[in-house]
């Protein structure tokens, strides 16, 4: 980080000088970019200006800058550790590369995300497997009804992205290998805000976008394979980098462009082409604020910010979707309004007093992180106030 850049502090906004929200509360959905991370763009693109190819190998370092990051946030090694393009990304070369068989079975929940769930659909079709989709609330209580038949997968959201329920990882997890499934986890709604180890909880697979609570820019993700599952996929996504050594050949001489080069047994096949140099920079600026603060200080400031405007909105009237359980709870607090109040029209008037938030699915959600601080409160459940007032 700059020497010139000031350190960040929970609840201190002073690394996103020119934000216009009064309060920033769409962490969920994208966050803004803080000043370390615009300065590591402009660096990248800087020297890119400058230098040309003869910057590639400065960036390819700092990429594996990052996978280390990312390491000590998931608690894993680097080496099973893939960078991809985006969440989505992530699920499908999982889906892709699975030795499925004709007639096996995988598990999804009702009312999750699309990028959790379309991918699954497609393999499903290209492979000919079973879905089955159980009922959102209570995962685990469906889970193992449903495991009562043999499942190959099970496929869910760290953290759903309308009410903000934590799933149980770790009891899901031992659930899965206790009748010989998988679990697949999408995290973009919990990484970089809840703490998560997914050695400790044995997720199978993970995969989790930077432009959310890890709050880089877009057009970057991570995948994380468990080291034991490596070997059993098929490199059906695997590219011209794909290779072991991939790049030698551009610069050792003639005589090492080879077709029969060995695809590496390691995740990171899944880097076929070109990679986001920018936004992995960006990433890495971004996980070098969210490490020095500590994801469970963050998460601890996060919650109390919620539970003090979750009391101020249920004053308010309205019908707060957040679980009792501490256990469950996430970065996200979802409500629903008085009735019958218009929630689009609501919605449009908050934003007009400088309160940032989303409408996903017909709920008022708020998601604060890092840079909030509770001294904002009284002014979001003003504006909310003087919102409904209008509407």
């Amino acid at each position: 980080m700059p020497a010139s850049v000031a350190q960040p502090r929970l609840g201190d906004r002073s690394l996103f000088p020119d934000l216009e929200a009064a309060a920033y509360l769409n962490h969920a959905a994208i966050s803004p970019l803080s000043l370390p991370v615009r300065q590591a763009i402009h660096a990248v693109a800087d020297d890119l200006g400058r230098r040309g190819s003869d910057a590639f190998l400065t960036w390819h370092a700092e990429r594996q800058r990052l996978r280390h990051l990312l390491a000590r946030l998931l608690h894993a090694s680097a080496d099973d550790l893939a960078l991809v393009a985006n969440t989505t990304r992530g699920v499908s070369d999982i889906a892709l590369c699975l030795p499925w068989r004709p007639g096996d079975r995988v598990l999804l929940f009702r009312d999750e995300f699309p990028a959790v769930v379309t991918p699954w659909q497609r393999v499903a079709e290209l492979f000919q497997l079973e879905l089955e989709f159980l009922p959102a609330h209570d995962r685990l209580h469906h889970l193992h009804a449903a495991l009562r038949r043999p499942a190959r997968l099970v496929a869910l959201s760290a953290v759903q992205f309308q009410t903000g329920a934590r799933a149980p990882l770790a009891e899901l997890a031992a659930l899965c290998h206790e009748h010989g499934a998988e679990l697949f986890v999408d995290a973009i709604q919990a990484l970089g805000v809840c703490p998560l180890d997914v050695t400790a909880t044995g997720v199978d697979y993970l995969s989790a976008g930077s432009h959310k609570w890890m709050m880089g820019s877009d057009g970057l993700a991570c995948l994380y394979v468990r080291p034991d599952r490596i070997a059993a996929l098929q490199p059906r996504v695997a590219g011209w980098l794909s290779h072991e050594d991939g790049l030698g050949f551009l610069f050792a001489g003639a005589g090492h462009l080879r077709p029969d080069r060995p695809i590496r047994q390691r995740i990171d096949f899944v880097e076929g082409g070109a990679p986001n140099t920018i936004g992995a920079a960006a990433l890495a600026a971004s996980l070098d604020l969210i490490l020095e603060l500590g994801v469970p200080a963050i998460y601890t400031h996060v919650q109390t910010y919620l539970d003090e405007l979750e009391a101020g909105l249920r004053e308010l009237h309205f019908t707060s979707l957040r679980s009792a359980l501490p256990d469950e709870r996430s970065g996200i607090l979802a409500v629903l309004p008085p009735h019958p109040v218009d929630l689009i029209a609501l919605h449009h008037r908050i934003r007009e007093h400088g309160v940032v938030c989303s409408t996903p699915d017909g709920k008022l959600r708020f998601a604060p992180h890092w840079p909030n601080a509770r001294a904002e409160i009284p002014g979001v459940l003003a504006a909310i106030d003087a919102a409904l007032r209008a509407v």
